[in-house]
């Protein structure tokens, strides 16, 4: 396909996501499976367009002064390829399935305009009442913060120590550009796409289907770490899901003492079974999502909770999800953490620790429900440990590269794609003491 093509392609697929509030993935996939003419580079490119196009949809469409798909299209072409828009037009000239150019004027009106004279909503790409709760959560950067969030995402790796080290991984993945990360001391980052490229296929590497590394993004690996999981202990997963950090866990632990992996949605877990095979995990235990677990009360050294959450920190890759999150998913979100959260509680041993984990930016899903949680169970002995001094012990060379914030004696952090180079996460560790 020629970009003219392309461009009318990421334009339908626009189209879609916009009036039927879908999620982008499921767009995409149902425009190729309707163009199978179309090959995995062209595919490649249009998914680029559309997601540069919802990643900045609101910048886009007030530098357009037209929020329309076509203008959106066309505002990720010129800026995600650095196509001047002399160049864009000759490049469609001829081409019968390329779109009609916006008027000059438009055009140029998108290559003067100022975000500095934008609403601050409109410069951090997000909807006005996100904004409001990003401001409060992020502080006088938060517009910085988003903007951050709107970038093209890295390929993050771990390499999976039960099998291979990080060296042997980083070789074997040397022709795609991979590199140790930065802070994750088993992270491998392959860097962001620019204009037209893609990201390679690593899951169709002999390495990894040798169970040597996983994807994961250095962020999470990083909450993995975190949490402390040592040889030797008991640790419930209770927020499985597809088991990223069930596998982090164990292979912290050297594959001694005992991980159990649960899940509440059947569907979510079940990718961990093949996940656990190739990685040579033989101390994780999958329990069923009707499997009574009270055997486990009171008996875990460590329960580690990822809990449901409104995803806003993954906006770099799910950039669709900012314009479908509604205030009445966030208010569902808060009440699923204080459920599980309660429901964690009942397994932590005492002196043993429950670390909370989110992959949200927004303050209601992260220290307020910590702050929540100490309040209901006053009774338990549990304590806030100081997960600031923690990241600065295991992480000295990236002091000052999180968010850590005071809060019941102890303190909690936040990673953002700004500070730290990840998707967002929080952290929060909490020491039962009886």
């Amino acid at each position: 396909m020629r970009l003219g093509g392309r461009l009318a392609a990421a334009i339908e697929v626009l189209g879609d996501v916009e009036a039927r509030r879908r999620p982008v993935a499921d767009a995409l996939k149902d425009w190729g499976l309707s163009h199978r003419f179309a090959g995995s580079g062209d595919r490649a490119a249009i998914g680029n367009v559309v997601y540069d196009a919802l990643r900045r949809k609101r910048s886009y469409g007030f530098r357009m002064g037209d929020e329309s798909a076509a203008a959106l299209g066309f505002a990720a072409v010129i800026d995600g390829l650095g196509m001047a828009p002399e160049a864009l037009a000759a490049a469609l000239a001829g081409d019968r399935f390329a779109p009609e150019m916006p008027a000059p004027e438009r055009l140029a009106g998108f290559l003067a305009e100022d975000l500095a004279a934008a609403p601050a909503a409109v410069a951090a790409d997000v909807p006005d009442w996100i904004g409001e709760r990003l401001e409060a959560s992020l502080g006088l950067a938060w517009v910085e913060e988003a903007q951050a969030l709107a970038m093209r995402p890295p390929l993050d790796l771990r390499a999976n120590t039960l099998k291979a080290g990080r060296d042997k991984v980083v070789k074997a993945l040397a022709p795609f550009g991979a590199e140790p990360a930065g802070l994750a001391p088993d992270g491998i980052r392959i860097a962001a796409i620019a204009g037209e490229g893609r990201h390679p296929n690593v899951q169709a590497e002999a390495g990894f289907q040798k169970g040597w590394f996983e994807v994961q993004d250095e962020g999470s690996q990083l909450a993995a770490l975190l949490a402390g999981a040592a040889p030797g202990e008991q640790v419930l997963d209770l927020c499985a899901g597809a088991g990223g950090k069930t596998l982090a866990l164990s292979a912290a632990m050297e594959n001694t003492g005992q991980v159990h992996a649960s899940d509440a949605d059947r569907q979510r877990l079940a990718p961990i079974h093949e996940r656990l095979k190739r990685a040579g995990c033989r101390n994780v235990q999958v329990r069923d999502p009707r499997e009574d677990l009270a055997g486990l009360f009171g008996q875990m050294d460590l329960v580690f909770v990822d809990a449901p959450c409104t995803g806003s920190g993954t906006w770099r890759r799910r950039p669709d999800a900012k314009w479908r999150l509604a205030e009445t998913a966030l208010a569902k979100r808060l009440e699923e953490q204080d459920a599980v959260l309660d429901r964690a509680a009942r397994f932590v041993r005492p002196g043993g620790r429950l670390a909370y984990v989110t992959c949200s930016l927004f303050h209601e899903e992260n220290a307020e429900r910590v702050a929540a949680f100490l309040a209901r169970h006053a009774d338990k002995g549990f304590a806030v440990a100081d997960a600031g001094a923690r990241w600065n012990a295991l992480l000295p060379q990236a002091d000052g590269r999180c968010r850590i914030d005071a809060l019941g004696g102890g303190s909690v952090l936040a990673m953002t794609p700004r500070l730290t180079g990840t998707d967002g996460f929080f952290f929060a560790a909490l020491e039962r003491a009886r």
